[in-house]
């Protein structure tokens, strides 16, 4: 079974553009997340896709790979889908170029969801405190006893009206797998109200009756969507 890793790199995010070309220490945003994306030893290659002719040279230049895409696209999982038509891969994960710090054991365990044949589509998710669940940069999910979502949302969920109820809150982290027949087949679904209504892209495939297959993960990792995560990274680091 070929594995790939392709990270989809936008140049003008809405809330922090050019964020990827940002540096954490003497290496940008991209080149840390390739490299640690490399470093797993999970996969069978390791690719950027990207719309930026400058985060496409940049791969380059650090000896990385990349393919620079043709169309416009609404999420990470439309950029991908272009590239990956013309490629030999069974199982596709989709690393945000916005995590420069993502490690081995998250990627090993959504890679572990695909010894299920009935598994198409699979993310991972982290347990968060109460506190954190109303902060709407953070993308939370529920779901069933066999861990397959039932909804990702920025609002509160699930909302905790029975007080003595000890309720468990989990914020997605947007690395996805997929099957690649799956993921050709996205692309070909039109955006659905609730992807657009809330911004994330995995509710299209909720929406269509595809389900996502959860991990629970043990991940601190930092995810750069504003200037304030760029500082902590650098901290980090």
């Amino acid at each position: 079974m070929k594995k790939i890793a392709l990270i989809p790199a936008r140049y003008g995010a809405t809330r922090f553009p050019a964020k990827l070309m940002q540096l954490i220490g003497n290496k940008t945003v991209i080149q840390h997340t390739y490299e640690s994306t490399i470093t797993t030893k999970l996969f069978d290659d390791v690719i950027v896709v990207t719309d930026s002719e400058m985060i496409f040279h940049e791969v380059l230049e650090f000896k990385g790979k990349a393919i620079l895409s043709k169309g416009t696209h609404e999420s990470g999982s439309d950029r991908i889908a272009e590239a990956v038509n013309a490629l030999d891969v069974d199982i596709v994960i989709n690393v945000q170029g916005d995590t420069p710090f993502i490690s081995k054991e998250p990627l090993e365990k959504l890679l572990s969801q695909f010894k299920d044949s009935k598994v198409k589509v699979a993310s991972i998710m982290k347990e968060i405190s109460k506190d954190e669940v109303s902060n709407p940069n953070f993308v939370k999910v529920v779901v069933d006893k066999n861990f397959n979502a039932l909804l990702f949302s920025r609002s509160i969920i699930p909302y905790t009206r029975e007080k003595s109820c000890k309720t468990r809150f989990y914020k997605h982290i947007g690395v996805y797998g997929y099957r690649k027949q799956t993921l050709l087949s996205f692309t070909n679904l039109e955006q659905t109200p609730l992807e657009i209504a809330e911004k994330i892209e995995c509710l299209r495939y909720l929406e269509n009756g595809i389900p996502i297959r959860m991990s629970l993960v043990d991940y601190n990792g930092i995810e750069i969507d504003t200037p304030e995560d760029l500082e902590k990274a650098t901290q980090f680091l």
